[in-house]
């Protein structure tokens, strides 16, 4: 029986591990712990599961009484992202296991300082990628270790979020890079970790073009220049676009929170915090459209981009190798999609032949069936039989968190950036203090 303390007792943590580790995995595995800054966070997650009810409670400078008291197997940590750093680094100089929610870190020199922490520790990292394992994105993998499409030469990804899931971004704190490292860190990372795995290779430079197009007080969508409104309340929402595409006058969307059911209803909501904050704030500093390539080690291209505001989800993959080429269409939440979306199927291109469709076997749960898949792997160990790793480590979750940083960066200082560069400068800076 595995002992687990959860920090950061958030919508995520509650979803996909508490739940799951009180039900399915209540054999192997026992909650131990919650630690968070808000105390209306244990309320919520003991109402929704009253098994967790005399589950001790620790506030989020108590991190070293609850591992005395406690005395955790694993550390799960699923708050803000820019507070991972810190719970992964205690709990490694513990010598004690974590999982982790994707971005592992929000900047390069703490993916290296994770890294070099757990070299010195018995406790190991794991990142949980779930993208992995979506059973198209698995399939891909096997196609590729297959050789069917032979070496991979280069990669087209382009990725589309709507205008319901891309504002929602700019309503909450992923807003401010201080907190979430930007979208090509806290979402893109997702993205680079799923190609970075696909190739086996590691990224080594990146040059990135970017923009804010949408949000902000100067987009062209901003029906008045004035900060500090919320949808709830706005005097101006019905001149919203954004606002009347997902509300009617008479029923007003909840916002779905990655972190945490924010009441949009109170004032004080959950630690003074509100996820229907103004798209249009000055205060937003990240960017919304991302173009991007990248060079890997052995020689693979990738293309990339994403947009934060598009009229549907999805994404579109083309993995070109010197034997074949493969093809894919998603697209997600079709709820939302305001037209009629075909099956999501694989098409192989040999590079002498005729085209093959792959139908995938689909899977029930979160993340087009991979959330199941990737608890099963955490809390009983991966599975024995796929022939192949799938369960992502510190190193990869270095690698996603540094391409998506180079992103920015490279927007920013208008030049290529160099992988191990980035993931050097915490040695740098060591040196120099």
């Amino acid at each position: 029986m595995k002992k687990f303390a959860v920090c950061g007792v958030s919508k995520r943590a509650n979803d996909m591990f508490i739940k799951p580790m009180i039900g399915t995995f209540k054999g192997t595995s026992r909650l131990v712990a919650l630690l968070d800054k808000d105390p209306k966070r244990f309320e919520v997650c003991k109402s929704s599961f009253p098994k967790v009810k005399d589950v001790p409670e620790y506030k989020e400078d108590e991190f070293d009484k609850m591992l005395l008291e406690t005395k955790p197997d694993v550390v799960i940590v699923t708050s803000r992202d820019d507070t991972h750093v810190d719970y992964i680094l205690k709990a490694l100089s513990n010598d004690i296991d974590v999982i982790t929610e994707k971005p592992m870190t929000t900047t390069a020199r703490d993916s290296s300082r994770v890294m070099k922490a757990e070299k010195k520790s018995k406790g190991k990292v794991t990142v949980t990628f779930n993208y992995r394992y979506s059973p198209y994105h698995m399939k891909i993998k096997e196609l590729i270790l297959s050789g069917k499409i032979g070496r991979v030469t280069s990669v087209d990804l382009n990725w589309y979020i709507d205008t319901y899931h891309g504002s929602s971004y700019f309503q909450r704190w992923n807003r401010m890079r201080e907190f979430s490292g930007g979208l090509s860190i806290h979402k893109s990372s997702h993205h680079f970790d799923l190609v970075n795995w696909w190739l086996g290779q590691k990224p080594v430079e990146v040059f990135a073009f970017g923009a804010l197009n949408y949000y902000g007080p100067e987009s062209e969508h901003n029906p008045l220049k004035e900060d500090g409104r919320h949808c709830q309340t706005c005097h101006v929402k019905d001149d919203c676009s954004y606002y009347t595409r997902w509300n009617s006058r008479s029923n007003s969307a909840i916002v779905k929170d990655d972190h945490i059911d924010s009441d949009t209803k109170r004032k004080d909501g959950y630690t003074n915090y509100r996820p229907d904050q103004c798209i249009f704030d000055s205060e937003i500093e990240i960017e919304d459209t991302y173009t991007a390539t990248v060079r890997y080690e052995k020689g693979a291209l990738l293309s990339y981009s994403i947009n934060f505001s598009l009229p549907y989800e999805g994404y579109r993959l083309t993995i070109n190798g010197t034997k074949g080429r493969i093809e894919t269409t998603e697209y997600h939440a079709p709820s939302r999609v305001p037209f009629p979306v075909p099956e999501q199927t694989i098409d192989y291109f040999p590079l002498f032949g005729s085209k093959e469709t792959i139908h995938v076997v689909k899977q029930e749960g979160g993340h087009g069936g991979g959330d199941p898949v990737i608890q099963e792997d955490i809390f009983l160990g991966e599975a024995p039989h796929r022939g192949y790793s799938i369960l992502s480590g510190s190193e990869d979750g270095a690698y996603a968190v540094t391409t998506g940083e180079a992103v920015w960066r490279s927007v920013k200082e208008k030049k290529p950036m160099l992988i191990e560069e980035l993931l050097s400068e915490e040695q740098s800076l060591s040196r120099m203090s």
